[in-house]
């Protein structure tokens, strides 16, 4: 996905220009500082996936160089958005330098759980909470043979989801509302992109 992502942005940035491409163009492109990525808005992140969805599909269908109109068309898509060429292009290079921001993605073009579920009221908190004590939970789970859990690591497994601050029961019922509901696994996905950026 990710070399589909530059040779359409680099298709894209091309047609704007009114360039003709002989091969994709790639350039070296500084890192992204998250103070860049944090400027970028939900709104515009979600016009750039629905834009980026129409390139690709254009892009899919070039073979060799993409024709006048296969440029057109891709510019046509980006503009559509309500994004300029150049915009697309910024939040383009930093969505393909930062998995954060890829995971925001996801957050913000999720269909929202429905009103009252658990998934729902789930809070950015508890989300955290549910997320590291999780991590640790499936840790130990990695070690249990034979499919039954020791009283050591039944102890050990009750302990990480007791340390996060949840109890048991509310733990359980995020765990299900997780398995369920794409928005909660798109939000946990966004905490440990995070999580992995700051170490």
């Amino acid at each position: 996905m990710r070399n589909t992502l530059l040779v359409a942005v680099s298709f894209v940035a091309l047609a704007a220009a009114g360039q003709s491409v002989a091969a994709p163009a790639f350039t070296a492109t500084a890192a992204v500082t998250q103070d860049a990525s944090d400027a970028i808005s939900d709104a515009e992140l979600r016009a750039f996936a629905a834009a980026m969805a129409e390139v690709q599909t254009v892009a899919a269908a070039v073979e060799g160089t993409p024709t006048a109109e296969q440029q057109a068309s891709m510019a046509a898509s980006v503009q559509g958005s309500g994004l300029a060429i150049d915009r697309f292009n910024t939040i383009a290079t930093a969505v393909s330098q930062d998995p954060a921001l890829r995971a925001r993605i996801a957050v913000v073009t999720a269909p929202a759980p429905a009103p009252g579920s658990v998934a729902a009221g789930v809070s950015d908190q508890e989300l955290g909470q549910f997320a590291a004590a999780m991590g640790v939970v499936q840790t130990v789970a990695a070690g249990i043979e034979g499919g039954t859990a020791t009283a050591e690591q039944q102890a050990e497994m009750a302990a990480a989801v007791q340390n996060s601050g949840l109890d048991i029961e509310r733990f359980n019922a995020i765990s299900t509302a997780v398995s369920q509901d794409g928005s909660l696994q798109a939000r946990i996905a966004l905490i440990n992109a995070r999580a992995d950026g700051s170490q």
